[in-house]
């Protein structure tokens, strides 16, 4: 096979999850609960320079709000996350992402 056949058959490849997936949000039942949850503030969240911020943190999750507004979430304290803090910061609760520990987070990559 010819290399430049070998790069678009690669790039049209789907990525694979080597089988594990990230349990899916709780929140389907409870018709959107967590967009009334509060804040999270510099008390609860604090600034990091590692890899160790809310978004590789197995309780964080992301749903779509109203009018398809992300809405970033932290089950283990059930608050809000601002946008951006999801990148900088991270709460003494941090857990590694069970995905994460297996090889493998769509969200990161």
């Amino acid at each position: 096979m010819h290399p430049i056949a070998d790069v678009a058959a690669v790039a049209v490849s789907q990525p694979r999850s080597h089988g594990t997936r990230r349990p899916g949000p709780v929140f389907g039942e409870n018709n959107g609960v967590y967009e009334e949850w509060p804040y999270l503030d510099e008390a609860v969240l604090l600034k990091t320079r590692s890899r160790k911020v809310c978004m590789t943190c197995h309780w964080f999750r992301h749903h779509a709000g109203v009018n398809c507004i992300p809405v970033l979430t932290r089950q283990l304290h059930q608050g809000l996350i601002a946008h951006g803090e999801h990148l900088t910061s991270r709460c003494q609760g941090w857990t590694d992402d069970m995905t994460r520990q297996q090889g493998w987070a769509l969200e990161v990559a």
